[in-house]
């Protein structure tokens, strides 16, 4: 299941390796990512505050975010993401594809 809108968010892949994919999303009012799941455990941070409204495929529930807060998810999660704010919002997305490959990465 996944929202009645066809306006879609828009995700920009910034970096996708053995280890991690990070992908910025960026949202206008009422823009949806579409029904998905996860593979990989994942982190969002908020670039913008704003409400992320989440259909699980039973219920929508919004959650409002502050900017720069940040939250973890398991593997496995599937649902649809919508901006429930009246002003366009963004965040990062980081899905641990490699928990241990981690460790040898460096920014060098």
């Amino acid at each position: 299941m996944a929202f009645a809108c066809t306006l879609p968010a828009i995700p920009t892949l910034q970096q996708d390796d053995e280890a991690i994919r990070i992908t910025r999303w960026d949202f206008e009012p009422g823009a949806v990512t579409g029904w998905h799941t996860h593979g990989w455990p994942y982190f969002v941070v908020m670039l913008v505050a704003g409400t992320l409204r989440i259909h699980d495929g039973k219920t929508e529930t919004d959650v409002p975010l502050a900017q720069g807060q940040a939250y973890m998810r398991p593997a496995g999660v599937q649902h649809d993401v919508m901006n429930g704010s009246a002003h366009p919002i963004a965040f990062v997305e980081i899905e641990v594809k490699q928990p241990g490959a981690l460790k040898e990465l460096s920014l060098s």
